[in-house]
């Protein structure tokens, strides 16, 4: 369970992929929603909102067990120059990741609309008044945070083929657990 020098412990690799997993899921869920009418679309609506909320609960589960398990650190041969990119990076990967399932949680909260989370409960809404301006410059912002999402994906997913296929260093394989060190 516990990291070493150079992997992620276990823990932290199910989390990492179970997070990734439901980021995909929500993507394509969105585009989804976005491509039908009716009771289908509003059904994916709701497992994006409920997979949402699920992501926000794994992302501050990740980053307590961050605190109390730090991450491997980069290569010694990483150039210092690609060492705080990858730290913003990251940073803004959490913020992201808690502050998108937030600002959606808002946005059904300002616009009185229920979270039914997979069918086993209504997740609570936010005391915010039931405003649709309010609810409406929400979602805005869920939106654009959205597009922050893929930049960070595209930024991340490069920068592990680059560890991995250039740099041939062993970045990559302490997330994946199927691939031993180099």
């Amino acid at each position: 369970m516990a990291a070493s020098a150079d992997r992620y412990s276990t823990v932290a690799i199910a989390l990492h992929w179970g997070i990734a997993i439901l980021v995909l899921l929500q993507i394509g869920l969105y585009f989804a929603a976005d491509s039908v009418e009716g009771p289908v679309a509003r059904t994916f609506i709701e497992v994006h909102k409920a997979s949402g909320l699920s992501i926000l609960v794994l992302t501050l589960i990740r980053l307590l067990w961050r605190v109390r398990h730090p991450a491997p650190l980069l290569p010694a041969t990483t150039p210092g120059w690609q060492r705080y990119p990858a730290r913003i990076t990251q940073a803004l990967f959490y913020v992201v990741l808690v502050g998108l399932p937030l600002g959606g949680w808002a946005a059904s909260s300002a616009a009185q609309r229920p979270i039914d989370w997979f069918g086993l409960f209504n997740w609570p809404l936010l005391p915010l008044p039931a405003d649709r301006e309010l609810a409406g410059a929400l979602m805005q912002m869920h939106e654009n945070g959205a597009k922050v999402l893929y930049v960070l994906l595209v930024l991340h997913i490069a920068g592990a083929l680059k560890h991995h296929f250039l740099d041939r260093d062993n970045v990559l394989r302490r997330m994946l657990p199927w691939l031993p060190p180099r």
